[in-house]
Parts: C-alpha cells; structure tokens; sequence
C-alpha cells in the first residue's frame, strides 16, 4: 500500500513539474496561435513621461539621462522625469546638472520605497503616456517609436517591452539568468498573444497615464500593474522590438537577494488579488496568473515529493534508484557550481543546475518571509563597483 502512495505522489509531482515548464508553455503558445488577440496599431503621437526610478545611483544616473535624451522623439513632447527615492549620495546634484536640457528632478523625502515613489511621480507627469525605467538601463533610440503605435488601440493599456540580458563578465549566474530570461520571453510573447500579459519588466514598460492607479507600497509595481489594468478592461502586450538592456549580476548572493525580493512581493500580489485567479471572473487570465506564477512558485513542493517519493521507492525498484541518484548528482552539480564560483572558476555544464536551484531556493524563502509577515517596500541597488 505504502508503495503504491509513493508512486501516485512521485508521478502527480511529475507531472505538475512537467507542465509548469512544458506543458503550459505549450498550452499558452497553441492558445496564441488558434485565439489570437490581434492588436490594432496605428501612428500616434502622444506626449511621454520617461519616469526613472532612482535610489543612491550616481554611478548610473548621468549616463542613464544623456541615454533617455537621444531618443528618437519630438522633444517638445518628451518629459524627463527621475523620481529619487531619498537619496543619500550625489544622485540629485547630478540630475540637476541636466536641468537646462528639460530634465526635471521629483525628490521623494522619507525613503518609501520604489512603488509609493512612483505612484507620487506619476501625479507630477504630465504625459499623456508614462514610460517606467530603471536607472542602469540601455534603450535604444528607437524604443518609443517601436512602443507607441500599439496604444492607437483602446484596448490596450500598457506596452512592454523586451530586456536583453547582457552578460560582460561571464559568470555562471549571469548565463543562468540569460537562458532563464530568454525562457520567459517566449512565455510573454505567447500570453500578450492569447489574453494580455501578466507581468511587465520592470525596465521598459508603457502605461496610459490615465489608466494608472496608485498600487500599495509593497507591491512588485512592474508584475501588479498588468492586473490593475486588466480589473479596467485593458490589455498588457508586449513589443519585442522595444528593446533595452541590463546588467546581470554577477554574483549568486546578488541574484538571491533580488530574487527572494521580488518573489516575496509577488506573493503579495497574488494574495491581495486571489480573486483574479478565478477563471469565471478573469477568464484565461487566472490560468495564465495560476500556472506562471502560483505553480511555478510551488516547484519545491514538487521536488521535495518527487525527492521523498524516490527514496521510498528506491530500495524496491532499479528505475527509481536511478531516479534518485540522478536527483542527487543533479543537486551535487548546483553545489559544485557554487562552490567554482566562489573560487572565481566557472563550468558551463553546471549553469543549468545552479540556476535551477538558486531559483526554487529564492521561491521557498521568499514564502517563509512572506508567512512571517515580511514585506518589501525600499529596496538597495545591486552594483558592480
């Protein structure tokens, strides 16, 4: 009997593990083909607001500014705007060098946070179309003409676009969150195709200013925002061809922090907005929100089922001893990885699995703390001195 339970637990967990990241993304990826949500695009020229984000970023700020103001766009209809959360370093005396070419500085007092800084902006904006940047990214110059066409149609209601990860130092978890990134694109081009995005990078995204609403202070602004908007009837898509670029980190605590960070945020979301992960409410949406989000969070309960299920099943059975010292030599990989890096060396077979575990590892403390009552609202900017 007991064996019997092991087997239909090791077989449910893989199969819910094979549909977290196959079989949905092929479920989306069809959806996108037979029911696609076509976007009516047209030439528009509105007024933008650029809204850089900023806290203690005087390394980055200066080069982020002159980046924003080659941008291929009428100036007379481009805004300029960097929120500074509180800065303590040269961030504001910098951006004030910028002031006679139209850049404007919103200082928020207090340090509340990136989301609580950008709501109190965004009341300051005076473009009709507000574009959400962070303070280390690279646009290229044609960006709002690659973004703007698609609010000609009135069901849109904010545009992201595509992050490009670039990896200059050539660290294990710099390629990890490349293939990763790489992944999550493809799922993003599927669901703007089949219902609207769930969640927008926090490096380019566009929204209808006049369809915003301020978010709670704790909140991952740049995943909640698609839900805020779809409550209104509004879709979240995204421009491949609005491209920008980032830095990844380069180091495997920096890559834990962030995630466990914004993973913890989102579980925020997903609780205060539960009611959008009904399919009678928000249709294909929920199934997008529960199987990208919800389930992918709940990988390490699959792992540890499959992991305890195999042990069990290991002293019975030559298929699942293979099985499971296939799981350990999988776990022992993502620890050599670890260990290489913090000894400066790198092995390319070992990406995969140090990424994979980093991943799930930032998921199960990121539930912790947000059982525990932890809530994220300021943040610290990972940089490379």
């Amino acid at each position: 009997m007991a064996y019997e339970i092991g087997e239909i637990v090791f077989w449910l967990a893989v199969g819910l593990l094979a549909y977290v990241y196959v079989g949905y993304p092929v479920l989306v990826f069809l959806v996108s083909k037979i029911a696609t949500k076509r976007v009516k695009r047209g030439d528009v020229e509105p007024t933008v607001t650029v809204l850089i984000t900023a806290f203690n970023e005087e390394v980055s700020i200066a080069r982020k500014i002159e980046n924003t103001l080659g941008l291929e766009y009428p100036k007379d209809k481009l805004e300029i705007l960097v929120a500074s959360d509180g800065s303590t370093d040269r961030t504001d005396d910098i951006v004030r060098e910028f002031e006679a070419q139209g850049v404007r500085l919103f200082r928020q007092e207090g340090r509340v946070g990136k989301t609580e800084t950008q709501n109190n902006a965004v009341k300051r904006a005076t473009g009709e179309i507000i574009l959400f940047s962070d303070a280390t990214t690279h646009y290229e110059p044609d960006v709002l003409r690659k973004v703007l066409p698609s609010f000609a149609d009135e069901t849109v209601g904010c545009v992201a676009g595509r992050l490009v990860y670039v990896d200059g130092v050539g660290t294990g978890v710099g390629s990890g969150a490349k293939g990763y990134w790489n992944y999550e694109t493809f799922i993003k081009q599927s669901e703007s195709n089949a219902c609207s995005l769930i969640g927008a990078s926090g490096c380019l995204y566009a929204v209808r200013r006049e369809a915003y609403r301020e978010m709670y202070r704790e909140a991952c602004s740049d995943f909640l925002i698609c839900t805020v908007l779809y409550r209104q009837g509004l879709r979240s898509i995204f421009e491949p061809n609005a491209v920008c670029f980032e830095d990844t980190n380069s180091k495997t605590g920096d890559e834990m922090r962030m995630r466990v960070r914004v993973i913890t945020q989102t579980f925020t979301d997903l609780w205060r907005n539960a009611d959008m992960l009904n399919p009678l409410k928000s249709g294909f949406y929920a199934v997008q929100m529960f199987s990208h989000k919800l389930l992918r969070y709940a990988v390490p309960v699959m792992l540890i089922a499959i992991a305890i299920s195999s042990l069990m099943l290991a002293f019975g059975s030559q298929f699942f001893s293979i099985i499971l010292t296939l799981q350990v030599l999988f776990y022992l990989g993502a620890l050599s990885g670890w260990l290489l890096e913090r000894f400066g060396l790198r092995a390319s077979l070992l990406v995969i699995p140090l990424y994979f575990v980093l991943a799930n590892l930032a998921s199960v403390i990121a539930f912790y703390r947000f059982i525990r009552g932890e809530r994220f609202a300021t943040w610290e900017p990972i940089r490379e001195s």
